[in-house]
């Protein structure tokens, strides 16, 4: 099934995909991971779905997009509430298809992927404002997970506190810390 995990930023929507990904059928395949804020605009399509040899000036050679890219394994589409509406409908018949067709190609390419989708934005409100396909978000939202913020999460503190003190401590080769009561009440 698709996921979507939604949740403010540093609220571990990437871990959670990491997690799903290692722990289906598809762990022993590749994980490919799309910051889809962080892809211009005007390169995102090529990104996603490549491009062939002189369809742009410099598309010096062919090249896989991501979707062919993670054929097999789990594709995992960051910040996916940044795609523009039109590349938001490519997206939709690539999905529908199941095939994608490369940046001046003219051949479709069959993948069979598990797509995780996360976003920072709330995509229903999108949806009502008509800035993100309905289509889209029915078809990528099989399976919703929210993850609130840690301030909503306090019981999770203390233990997060204590497994980054246990991290570093062994990256550093320093022994453990242990949190003093005080400290952990703190926190």
């Amino acid at each position: 099934a698709r996921v979507m995990i939604t949740g403010a930023n540093g609220t571990g929507k990437e871990v959670v995909a990491h997690i799903i990904h290692e722990n289906s059928s598809r762990a022993k395949k590749v994980m490919v991971e799309v910051n889809c804020a962080a892809i211009p605009s005007e390169l995102i399509e090529s990104e996603l779905f490549g491009h062939t040899k002189g369809s742009f000036t410099s598309a010096i050679k062919d090249r896989a997009g991501k979707f062919e890219q993670a054929d097999g394994g789990t594709l995992f589409l960051d910040e996916i509430g940044n795609l523009s509406y039109a590349l938001q409908a490519k997206m939709l018949t690539a999905l529908q298809n199941r095939t994608v067709t490369r940046v001046g190609g003219r051949s479709e390419i069959r993948f069979d992927i598990r797509l995780i989708t996360a976003t920072n934005r709330n995509v229903e409100s999108m949806v009502a404002e008509q800035t993100f396909r309905q289509d889209l978000f029915y078809r990528i939202n099989t399976i919703a997970l929210h993850l609130p913020p840690l301030r909503e999460r306090a019981a999770d503190i203390v233990p997060l506190a204590e497994m980054f003190l246990s991290r570093y401590a062994s990256a550093y080769g320093r022994p453990v810390p242990a949190l003093t009561p005080d400290a952990a009440q703190k926190l």
